[in-house]
């Protein structure tokens, strides 16, 4: 892929206030040189995350004539990535973006539920056929809440071992997706790392980050939005877990040391500058 055209269809909803969704994902692969093209399930005043009453647009029937009119312009795209998705017509919908352009890296980032619960909005019925997109992706990023749905397990809050973890990205990699990622996994050591599992070369790979007592809204986000222009720009799965891992670091210890509300989401913003560095790392561990 040539990086100075690098183009992503992104599916996945808009909340005006609070940073996470498309308003993170659009400056951060930006900042990478990735041309975002947003496709929004839904537009939303704020996330869902403690901010009062939110008002809410839903955009099922925007995104089928949306890909119909990129048909009829011939548009092509490097990667198709898709988020949250506020109905099982989206699913359908995406799963028609997907089939559009087979040559473009699917990344399916499954939103479904975090802390050991599934978001309200997320039936049982959209639980199961996430289990559609997983199986015609490249790439997933769950995080352990919805590795669990994904797989028909309970949710543990038990830290893990390695042994463990790499059983959890191996059922997953089972289920179609050439790469897993999993974020936020409390290991049996007391470190918190994300892990990988690149299922072509069967390597797993462990990137330890630090525990910052906070949990903000748009984390998830923006590290997948790393992880996909890393991998787009030619990193290896390890190369990009960690540049994203690296990059949510600062971007949170920034936020923390403000003493800022949560619900605002995490200051960002004067982060960005790292993205385009672009710098080889090295902060990664085989699993």
């Amino acid at each position: 892929m040539d990086d100075k055209f690098l183009r992503v269809a992104a599916i996945h909803d808009l909340s005006g206030f609070g940073r996470c969704s498309i308003s993170v994902i659009l400056p951060v692969m930006s900042a990478m040189g990735v041309q975002v093209c947003p496709v929004p399930t839904a537009v939303l005043s704020s996330h869902t995350g403690g901010l009062g009453e939110v008002v809410v647009r839903d955009l099922t029937d925007f995104i089928e004539p949306c890909l119909e009119h990129y048909k009829r312009l011939e548009i092509d795209f490097d990667c198709i990535y898709s988020g949250f998705l506020n109905s099982q017509m989206q699913i359908d919908s995406c799963l028609d973006f997907y089939a559009t352009y087979p040559k473009a890296l699917a990344v399916v980032d499954p939103v479904m539920g975090d802390h050991g619960k599934p978001y309200r909005t997320y039936t049982p019925e959209m639980r199961e056929r996430m289990k559609e997109l997983v199986h015609v992706a490249d790439v997933i990023t769950p995080n352990l809440t919805e590795a669990a749905m994904l797989l028909g397990t309970e949710y543990s809050r038990t830290p893990m071992t390695r042994s463990q973890i790499k059983s959890v990205l191996a059922r997953l990699g089972e289920m179609g997706p050439k790469m897993v990622v999993i974020t936020g996994v409390e290991m049996a050591t007391g470190e918190m790392a994300n892990v990988g599992y690149d299922k072509e070369n069967g390597s797993f790979w462990y990137v330890g980050c630090d525990y910052v007592p906070v949990s903000y809204p748009g984390t998830g986000d923006m590290f997948a939005a790393v992880l996909t222009g890393g991998l787009l720009r030619g990193d290896s799965l390890p190369l990009a877990i960690n540049r994203a891992t690296r990059f949510l670091e600062i971007a949170i210890k920034t936020t923390f040391s403000y003493s800022t509300d949560t619900r605002y989401g995490v200051m960002f913003e004067q982060a960005l500058p790292y993205l385009m560095q672009n710098e080889i790392l090295s902060g990664f561990s085989i699993l």
